[in-house]
């Protein structure tokens, strides 16, 4: 079965889904140590808890986990991955993963996986930065999600 998302307006949902993301809210912040002190706090069982937290998502929060898959062409030079690493710690960017193959007649193809929660632009903006960097001949998103 494929799934399906919908972005739903909270007042129309039932009140258990709403104390489902009350209670995963404060676990995650640290006001309470476990599932049964968050349940007890906002009126939710465990069980419908635990039916429905895997399935419902803060919008903000998918936004925030949003990773992206880069490929990137480079001269071979010295400190040329370097300066690709630090134009993506300029933007906000936190480089998750670093594949780079054996540079081959003078090029070498990097691939990076962005994890962009902090990025300060849009994500255009980082890839015509890494663009203008002397010596990186191709940049292009082949992932996202």
């Amino acid at each position: 079965m494929k799934e399906r998302y919908y972005l739903v307006r909270e007042d129309i949902l039932p009140e258990a889904i709403v104390k489902t993301i009350q209670v995963k809210q404060l676990l995650a912040s640290g006001d309470v140590k476990t599932v049964h002190d968050a349940v007890e706090q906002v009126g939710l069982s465990r069980s419908a808890f635990y039916k429905y937290k895997d399935g419902i998502h803060l919008v903000n929060q998918l936004e925030r986990e949003r990773i992206v898959n880069i490929s990137i062409d480079l001269d071979h030079q010295s400190g040329m991955l370097s300066r690709v690493l630090g134009r993506v710690a300029d933007y906000g960017g936190n480089v998750l993963t670093i594949q780079q193959s054996i540079p081959l007649q003078g090029r070498a193809n990097v691939v990076i996986s962005v994890e962009m929660s902090r990025l300060s632009d849009e994500l255009g903006v980082l890839l015509e930065g890494l663009e203008s960097i002397p010596g990186v001949k191709r940049v292009r998103l082949i992932g996202q999600g």
